[in-house]
């Protein structure tokens, strides 16, 4: 859905047997079962509303049969490094320093917090297959290779796998089971 979702979405990734969604940014290093929109109140955000009409708690949520693995612009290339044109949030040309340096942050900060989480890095073919992107992508898994304890690096099909068969630790939504 590229992070543009609606109340149909998830009852429809389960109809169609999608196993996860890349999605919501509920939470940014734990995986959840996403929300059954159908049973679950559902508030679209609308941006020429006030905040306080569309902002709601979460309290009220049921889990769906659909791993969310969470979304984070932080740690994805499109928004800093692809030149779009009139797309708001989209800059193309940030330094890869830059990139780098908050990739290597929010992962600090998980490690330090988390005795478990997930990393999900949102990459494109298009941008971080330019030579310049590789090498940070290079030096990025060389730093986070050099931290302690198990790291495993796999895609987000395998991380929903993992945490639905139990193996990833995630996030409990408050009135549903997180394994069922």
């Amino acid at each position: 859905p590229a992070w543009a979702t609606s109340k149909e979405t998830i009852p429809m990734l389960a109809k169609a047997g999608i196993v996860y969604d890349h999605s919501f940014m509920h939470h940014d290093f734990q995986p959840y079962w996403a929300p059954d929109t159908s049973l679950s109140s559902y508030v679209s955000t609308d941006l020429s509303r006030p905040a306080e009409e569309w902002m709601q708690p979460m309290s009220a949520l049921k889990p769906s049969g659909v791993v969310e693995i969470p979304a984070n612009w932080h740690v994805d290339d499109w928004p800093p490094l692809q030149p779009s044109p009139g797309r708001p949030g989209t800059h193309g040309y940030v330094d890869i320093e830059s990139v780098e340096r908050t990739w290597k942050e929010q992962f600090e900060f998980a490690y330090e917090e988390y005795d478990e989480f997930i990393f999900p890095i949102s990459i494109h073919p298009q941008v971080s297959g330019k030579g310049h992107v590789m090498r940070m992508h290079e030096r990025f898994i060389r730093w986070v290779n050099e931290h302690e304890g198990d790291i495993v690096w796999m895609p987000l099909g395998m991380m929903a796998e993992e945490f639905a068969e139990g193996r990833i630790a995630g996030v409990r939504i408050e009135g549903g089971a997180q394994n069922e």
